[in-house]
C-alpha cells in the first residue's frame, strides 16, 4: 500500500515556499498539505533557485526579504526560465513593493496579515487561471508592427520573437481579439485573475505588453487607455 500512496503524492501539484521564517514554512506546509498540495521548501533564495532545478514545481509562494537572495531577485530569475504562478508573501505591503513585484511577473502580492487560508485560496485562484489558450480558428493575428502567431504561442514583433509570460500572451491575445471594445479595468481581473488578487496586476500586466509591441510605451499605439475607464486595443489587421 505504501507505493501507492507515494504514487500518489507525486502526482499532486507541488507549491514550493520560500521564507527565513520557519514556523511560516510550516504553517504554510500544513494548511497546503490539509488541500492535497505537495509542498517543497526553501529558507533563502539561493535554496529556492537550487529547488527548482531538482523538483518539479508547479507554483511558487515568496517572501521578499531573505539571507544570500532577496525575493525580487528569486522572482526576476524565475522568470527567465519557467512559466508557472509566483506569488509574494510579504509583511512588507507598501504599494511601491506591490508594483515592483508585480511588475517582475509575480501573479499576485499577498501581505503577512492574510489568515493562511485566503493565502491557500489565492495560490488556487491563480493556479486555476494559469494555462494555456484553448484552441482557436484564427492561426495568426497580423498588424502593422507585431504578429500573434496562436498555434505556437508566440509574439513576432518586428519579425522577430519576443519572451511573453503566458498570463501577458492571453490579454494581449484577448485584447487583439476585440479591437476598440472598451474593458474596465475589474473586468480584466475578473476574466484573467478571478475574484482574489491584488489589482495593482492588471496596470502592471498592460504596462509590460506595451514596452514589448510599443514603438513609445508612453504613447501606446494599440493598447490605448481610456481615462477613468479602462483600456482598448486599436490597430488594423494587416
Amino acid at each position: 500500500m505504501e507505493p501507492k500512496k507515494e504514487k500518489f503524492l507525486e502526482n499532486r501539484p507541488t507549491v514550493l515556499v520560500v521564507d527565513d521564517d520557519p514556523q511560516i514554512v510550516e504553517l504554510m506546509r500544513d494548511f497546503l498539505l490539509a488541500e492535497d498540495y505537495a509542498v517543497e521548501s526553501a529558507t533563502d533564495g539561493l535554496e529556492a533557485l537550487r529547488v527548482m532545478e531538482t523538483h518539479p514545481v508547479n507554483c511558487v509562494l515568496l517572501d521578499i526579504m531573505m539571507p544570500n537572495l532577496n525575493g525580487f531577485e528569486v522572482c526576476r530569475q524565475l522568470r527567465e526560465t519557467y512559466d508557472i504562478p509566483v506569488l509574494f508573501l510579504s509583511a512588507r505591503d507598501e504599494d511601491y513593493d506591490k508594483i515592483r513585484g508585480l511588475g517582475l511577473g509575480a501573479d499576485d502580492f499577498i501581505v503577512k496579515s492574510a489568515s493562511p487560508l485566503e493565502v491557500v485560496a489565492r495560490i488556487k485562484a491563480v493556479m486555476r487561471r494559469y494555462r494555456v489558450p484553448g484552441p482557436t480558428p484564427v492561426a495568426r493575428l497580423d498588424f502593422k508592427r507585431f504578429s500573434i502567431d496562436i498555434k505556437a504561442h508566440q509574439v513576432l514583433v518586428a519579425g522577430s520573437p519576443v519572451n511573453f509570460t503566458a498570463r501577458e500572451f492571453e490579454l494581449l491575445h484577448f485584447m487583439a481579439e476585440h479591437p476598440y471594445q472598451i474593458f474596465t479595468r475589474e473586468q480584466l481581473f475578473q476574466r484573467f485573475w478571478g475574484d482574489i488578487g491584488d489589482r495593482h496586476t492588471v496596470t502592471v500586466h498592460i504596462g509590460r505588453i506595451r514596452e514589448k509591441i510599443e514603438v513609445d510605451p508612453n504613447s501606446p499605439e494599440y493598447i490605448v487607455t481610456v481615462w477613468g475607464v479602462g483600456y482598448r486595443f486599436e490597430g488594423a489587421k494587416q
